[in-house]
């Protein structure tokens, strides 16, 4: 009773439209978390791994996780004959791990994208050779629209003081080419997958400016176009620099229904947000309302996100579906890869045959639709 409350709750403010629109947002992909299941088993075996389900299987994208996410995505057809599209949250950037390596892990480097797939084409070319070429296929396909998700995905604060102190469990990672398995630090605010979260919010945030600067012409450069929309990773940003989205030709902020906002020194205010164009801030505020996370427990997730579309298109909005890639990664583990495009498939086949007037959108095109419709009234 009380999820069906919510349901509806987190719907019932904000744009609407009779269309049924749906649009498929997916965290984490272009980010290198675990290399490959060699590894996993070597930082395991040093220091082992906890339940985390992306420590344990979320890794770059390769080829056969592309080429099988592709045939999901093209088998099933809206009204309009149009295919699904993915919106990857994605990153433009990655530890250079080599470099690091060679100077001695004195300070952070890091590379773009391409590069990475170079390096590992080479160094595990039956999983990466060829993979940034269907990375780019997909794109022009329309199966894959990619938004900004930042430069990297962790903390660089709190990087950066393991690797002066010569951290073990940073060591051991680096050295297998992952970030995985970091555990606590001292900060309880910042948590390591949590780019952009901080602790004194005048001190610690005086660099976020000219990371996300970098982020942004770095994602030009690898996906070849600006991106339109942007959320943070693990969903943490300071409110002071909202503001300056728009100066970085951003359009759109992604962000929950609900969070406690961090102000600073461990002190948080309740947050309540709505899928709508924000006039006073010049930009659109949307809000993921049908969660879809099919490796996270072995419960019905396809059963819990059709009740979900079902609250949304009730009270006509667009059904905005949340997911992470680690959901669709076989790297390490097959099944993992099989259960969640397994499910992948019978949730957009169930939406089709329940909604035949559906229309499959990526969040590019669904922040052009809400901001262009308050523009034009």
């Amino acid at each position: 009773m009380k999820q069906a409350l919510f349901n509806h709750l987190k719907n019932i403010a904000g744009w609407k439209t009779k269309r049924k629109l749906v649009a498929i947002a997916v965290d984490d992909y272009g980010n290198v978390r675990v290399d490959s299941k060699k590894a996993y088993e070597s930082i395991d075996q040093k220091n082992p791994v906890k339940g985390e389900r992306f420590d344990h299987y979320d890794t770059l994208e390769t080829r056969e996780d592309l080429e099988m996410l592709y045939e999901v995505l093209s088998s099933v057809k809206d009204k309009n004959g149009k295919h699904a599209v993915f919106t990857p949250y994605a990153l433009s950037c990655n530890i250079d791990f080599e470099r690091m390596r060679e100077e001695g892990y004195r300070t952070y480097c890091y590379e773009l994208l391409p590069s990475t797939y170079e390096k590992l084409s080479f160094l595990q070319p039956s999983a990466y050779q060829g993979a940034w070429h269907l990375w780019k296929e997909g794109i022009g396909a329309g199966l894959m629209r990619p938004e900004f998700h930042g430069r990297e995905h962790f903390h660089l604060k709190n990087f950066e003081e393991k690797l002066a102190q010569k951290d073990p469990a940073l060591m051991a990672a680096l050295e297998q080419r992952s970030l995985v398995n970091m555990g606590t630090n001292e900060y309880s605010t910042s948590g390591w997958t949590a780019a952009f979260s901080f602790w004194d919010p005048v001190a610690d945030t005086q660099g976020f400016p000219d990371i996300i600067k970098e982020g942004l012409a770095a994602f030009e450069q690898v996906y070849g176009y600006k991106p339109k929309a942007f959320t943070p990773p693990a969903q943490q940003f300071p409110s002071h620099l909202e503001d300056h989205l728009k100066t970085w030709d951003l359009k759109a902020l992604d962000r929950p229904f609900y969070q406690k906002k961090h102000l600073g020194f461990g002190k948080y205010k309740r947050h309540f947000a709505s899928m709508d164009y924000k006039k006073d801030q010049d930009r659109v505020e949307l809000v993921r309302n049908v969660v879809f996370e099919p490796t996270a427990s072995k419960v019905d997730h396809v059963g819990k996100a059709l009740q979900q579309i079902e609250a949304a298109f009730f009270w006509n909005k667009p059904a905005i579906i949340s997911s992470h890639r680690v959901n669709f990664c076989g790297h390490i583990d097959p099944k993992n890869r099989e259960k969640g495009l397994g499910d992948l498939k019978a949730i957009l086949e169930a939406i089709v045959k329940k909604w035949p007037e559906v229309e499959f959108i990526s969040v590019a095109d669904l922040v052009t639709e809400i901001s262009s419709s308050h523009k034009n009234v």
